[in-house]
């Protein structure tokens, strides 16, 4: 399998993560002492806290996704490693964060690190966490999944819509997306799910077996990755 990443990218957002978690905390840090020692500008120490809590949460975000290791497109290798060398694995390298084309087709894989028991209620996906510790990260440090298949589809469609550039609509395989929870703590009860929903360890299965299912042809798979190399 060939792992394409747009390493540029991975490097200038494991930056923004660390100078914006560091901000937060400055930021926290003053507002916490004017808010004792010059209660006098109490509006001023509520907006630092507010501005720090907020620099936090996109600090968290960026650290996650870019800063921490292993990172979400670093289980997703792990996870597909060993597949056959005619899938190639783009990162943050076409107009998709996380795309793999291959025999099986195409797919969106959009990666997600909750904890507890992954169910999807006939609406939307939901974790079930016990403890305080997953109560925590509930809250703080985990993505909102609630609609990941509108997030699917509205990459389907930018990833569809720079593909026409090169390859004529009619003959671009069909465009598909799978849900991937990567924490080692996760357990996925998602079968009735409209969107494949599972656990990494089981994503290289699910790709084989859908390799036995895809109608896509040689041809096809190269004409993608031709494209996404032209993009």
């Amino acid at each position: 399998m060939k792992i394409i990443k747009n390493e540029k990218l991975i490097n200038r957002n494991a930056k923004i993560g660390q100078i914006t978690s560091l901000s937060s905390l400055l930021i926290l840090g003053g507002g916490m002492y004017i808010s004792f020692q010059k209660p006098e500008y109490f509006t001023l120490s509520v907006g630092a806290l507010l501005v720090g809590f907020i620099l936090s949460q996109v600090g968290i975000y960026f650290g996650n996704r870019w800063g921490r290791s292993p990172r979400p497109d670093e289980l997703l290798d792990q996870g597909l490693k060993g597949m056959p060398g005619d899938y190639t694995l783009y990162h943050y390298a076409s107009p998709v964060p996380n795309l793999l084309v291959g025999p099986a087709g195409i797919w969106l894989l959009l990666p997600f690190h909750q904890h507890g028991t992954i169910i999807y209620d006939g609406k939307k996906w939901k974790s079930k966490s016990g403890g305080f510790t997953q109560s925590y990260m509930k809250i703080f440090g985990q993505e909102n999944m609630s609609r990941p298949d509108l997030d699917a589809a509205a990459f389907a469609d930018k990833l569809k819509k720079a593909l026409i550039k090169q390859i004529p609509e009619e003959q671009i395989p069909p465009i598909q997306a799978a849900l991937v929870f990567t924490s080692k703590t996760a357990e996925v009860e998602a079968d009735n799910a409209p969107v494949p929903t599972m656990h990494l360890k089981k994503l290289k299965p699910f790709m084989r077996q859908q390799a036995k299912e895809a109608s896509i042809t040689t041809k096809e798979i190269k004409a993608v990755t031709d494209a996404l190399k032209s993009d």
